[in-house]
């Protein structure tokens, strides 16, 4: 494992906390990598798999009703339930919009937990976090955007995305490919697209700019950001995971940074 500086970084006036890793081991990293701060959002992407994890069991299956009238559990893993970032009242019918909810992964914990008969954190640690060996990994908070982990941790979960040990690299791969294409929605943060392509817990890339991704990364690269001032990608056309934590909130600055912070890292040590 290298220690390095990354270039993008420089001036970054917070913690700017990064790490690379190919798929048997991690490559780089900038800062303390067992240093443990929020993740927001990036819950996310943990609380899809899960998910993932029930649906392998045969616990859940994607077309399980789930969330408001008309929704399944695909709908509310792909942000097409019609629920709200928050709140309980839909805002379109499921399968119309794209529209990012919060409250829509918490629904879909409660659907895991009422299926699998434990709560949804119990369930997080004995078939995820366990397993992997995430033992800085806190997933006691919202299912949504309440998880605390450490650069460490997050790159053992990349290493999970790119070669899954706790389900089928076909489930895996279903996860990474486009669910709703051609839907239209918001990325907070950046903007409207036409075309705001999502998997199961995970953004994709696609053809969106302005984008916290670089624009030269591959349109199938999958990750999540958070509010927090966080950030995991998976690049597979170049086999490597990246992972970044700051603690504090998105803004400006991580506006600047990431674009050019993700290129650096895919430059230095995207392999293929």
């Amino acid at each position: 494992m290298e220690t390095t500086t990354f270039a993008a970084t420089d001036g970054f006036p917070h913690t700017a906390l990064v790490g690379v890793t190919g798929p048997e081991e991690t490559l780089a990293v900038q800062g303390d990598p067992r240093a443990v701060l929020p993740l927001a959002s990036v819950t996310k992407p943990l609380t899809a798999w899960g998910v993932l994890v029930a649906i392998d069991h045969a616990l859940i299956d994607l077309d399980d009703p789930a969330g408001p009238a008309g929704a399944t559990v695909l709908d509310l893993l792909d942000h097409t339930s019609g629920l709200p970032m928050e709140g309980s009242e839909p805002q379109k019918a499921p399968g119309e919009r794209r529209i990012y909810s919060n409250v829509g992964f918490d629904v879909l914990a409660a659907h895991v937990a009422d299926a699998v008969g434990m709560d949804f954190a119990d369930w997080m640690r004995r078939e995820v976090t366990l397993p992997l060996g995430m033992a800085q990994t806190d997933v006691t908070g919202r299912p949504s955007a309440g998880a605390r982990s450490s650069i460490e941790d997050l790159l053992t979960f990349g290493r999970e995305v790119l070669r899954p040990t706790l389900i089928p690299a076909a489930l895996r791969d279903l996860a990474l490919a486009v669910s709703h294409p051609g839907l239209h929605g918001i990325v907070p943060g950046y903007g409207a697209y036409a075309d705001n392509q999502w998997g199961l817990g995970f953004e994709l890339k696609g053809a969106k700019t302005p984008h916290w991704l670089s624009d030269t990364l591959s349109p199938e690269t999958a990750g999540h950001f958070g509010a927090l001032g966080s950030l995991l990608f998976i690049d597979r056309s170049h086999d490597i995971a990246a992972a970044f934590l700051s603690g504090v909130p998105f803004g400006e600055e991580h506006k600047r940074i990431w674009p050019p912070l993700t290129e650096e890292i895919v430059a230095r040590y995207g392999r293929g």
